[in-house]
């Protein structure tokens, strides 16, 4: 019989509200064997809700679940496992201090009256390694010693040795380089011929075209639609997402380019960091490009006090600024919305209000007592949710509670609200939808146009080229070369990353 004409996850009329709020309405879903299945939406559409329901992470308020035909009730994780799902997240759900082999085999380590043969559990998780195409990962190793791609090879594992028939990918390539990205899919590719159901979660459009056979989109709680992906092309997928047509990805900015507002003068911070220099104006938006670890993150952190550097100058505005920590970058005007929003942008359990008044309490407060104004943070705060459109119906709620694409939002409110001279946005969509990344486009030119200096760090190819006046290309703590805005090309752009003349 055919995998694919088997179907192995049913959803019908799935509903769930949170307070007020509508997470899901009525919406179905369904996925073959052996088909690795897109399900797309903005941020804030309902895709992560109706997976966590599927898994047991949350219970649903209404609906049917059919796993292989058979009608099944999965109110918590462990009926989920028992149904065979598994979900691969963004944030591993490994025990960093146990080896591969514990990781992979955790559920029966129990087994056996309390006596766990390490030789034998050892030998089994070589085997399944070995199946995957990583053989070269030693079983006896603690995860806490493996990259972030092996930590997922370790994961996978996981849910192979329990036997998943559905098993669901959250942005799984998000923190993966371009090599580490191709062996995942190789992966997948061997799941699929394998029989296994895929539910394949992302906001990068090119790997959906690449590994998935239909997609589901969802849109504010509700189905959209579901094609095949031979059927569709990316320009009908952002329509169907966004609910209207994205005519101009990258919107035009109108930035009057001005006067230098930051300069930096032989930047020194580790083996990462190596004389840099570089300027950028008023009204400029200025890319910084390279590979994985060139060094572009740990400049910006240098330069705003994050890391101690070994040597350098910081100007703003023609003025030496000693910056020794992020609270003396506030001070000269600068703002960084740091890649890894979770750990460094937002406050999770803290309300949306006082994250975005985080960085400017001062200007809330009465002198010389220290008296928070509530009515001013209020109304400030909430026109920062106006200006960015995010999703929320209460500024005190918390930060945890959004989107992830709302999150960044919040990341960025403080920054707006602080009235920065120089902001350092680095990766300021991954993990982003399209809705959400035009949004943050926009912002970013309003600030340009503003006068705000902008410096954008990513890894996307497009963004940088439609996002960027100027580029300075990263390689090995170095400045490689500058591209200019007529020549901003993606093959100039790897030819420095890499080296080739």
């Amino acid at each position: 019989m055919d995998n694919k004409k088997i179907e192995m996850v049913k959803m019908t009329d799935i509903s769930k509200r949170f307070g007020g709020v509508a997470a899901l309405d009525n919406v179905s879903f369904c996925a073959n064997a052996g088909e690795v299945h897109a399900l797309l939406g903005e941020n804030g559409a309902g895709k992560s809700t109706l997976m966590k329901i599927l898994a047991g992470a949350i219970e649903k308020d209404a609906g049917q679940i059919e796993i292989d035909g058979r009608e099944v009730t999965i109110n918590n994780p462990k009926q989920g496992q028992d149904c065979g799902i598994s979900v691969i997240y963004q944030e591993f759900a490994l025990a960093k201090h146990l080896t591969v082999a514990e990781n992979i085999f955790i559920d029966s380590l129990g087994e056996g009256k309390g006596l766990v043969k390490w030789k034998k559990l050892k030998q089994r998780a070589k085997t399944v390694l070995e199946e995957m195409g990583f053989g070269d990962i030693d079983p006896s190793k603690p995860v806490s010693e493996l990259t972030v791609a092996y930590q997922q090879v370790v994961e996978i594992c996981k849910a192979i040795s329990r036997d998943a028939k559905v098993l669901i990918f959250d942005e799984p390539t998000a923190v993966l380089t371009l090599k580490e990205v191709e062996k995942l899919f190789d992966i997948i590719n061997k799941l699929r011929n394998k029989g296994v159901c895929i539910i394949y979660i992302s906001h990068r459009l090119e790997e959906i075209f690449r590994i998935c056979d239909r997609i589901t989109i969802l849109k504010d709680g509700k189905n959209v639609t579901t094609m095949d992906v031979k059927d569709t092309d990316e320009k009908s997928i952002v329509t169907y997402m966004i609910g209207r047509d994205l005519s101009e990805f990258f919107p035009e900015r109108h930035a009057k380019i001005g006067d230098v507002v930051l300069k930096v003068e032989n930047l020194n911070c580790g083996s990462m960091v190596k004389n840099i220099n570089f300027e950028v104006r008023a009204g400029e938006v200025l890319g910084f490009a390279g590979l994985v670890g060139s060094g572009r993150t740990e400049t910006m952190r240098a330069i705003f006090g994050a890391d101690k550097k070994e040597k350098g100058l910081i100007y703003i505005n023609g003025d030496t600024f000693k910056i020794n920590s992020p609270k003396d970058a506030v001070k000269a005007g600068i703002g960084m919305l740091p890649e890894d929003r979770k750990q460094q942008g937002v406050l999770l359990e803290m309300p949306i209000r006082i994250n975005g008044t985080l960085s400017t309490l001062q200007e809330f407060s009465s002198k010389p007592f220290g008296i928070l104004k509530h009515k001013k943070e209020i109304n400030a705060v909430n026109e920062m949710i106006r200006i960015l459109t995010v999703k929320t119906p209460n500024q005190n709620n918390k930060a945890s509670s959004l989107s992830g694409g709302n999150q960044q939002k919040v990341a960025l409110m403080k920054w707006l609200i602080s009235k920065c001279k120089v902001l350092i946005f680095d990766e300021p969509t991954r993990g982003v939808d399209v809705g959400a990344k035009v949004e943050i486009y926009k912002v970013m030119n309003s600030l340009a146009e503003q006068g705000v200096a902008i410096i954008m760090i990513s890894s996307e190819m497009p963004e940088v080229i439609g996002m960027s006046d100027r580029v300075l290309v990263m390689r090995n703590g170095e400045i490689a070369g500058e591209v200019t805005k007529g020549n901003i090309t993606e093959q100039n752009l790897i030819n420095l990353s890499m080296g080739v003349s």
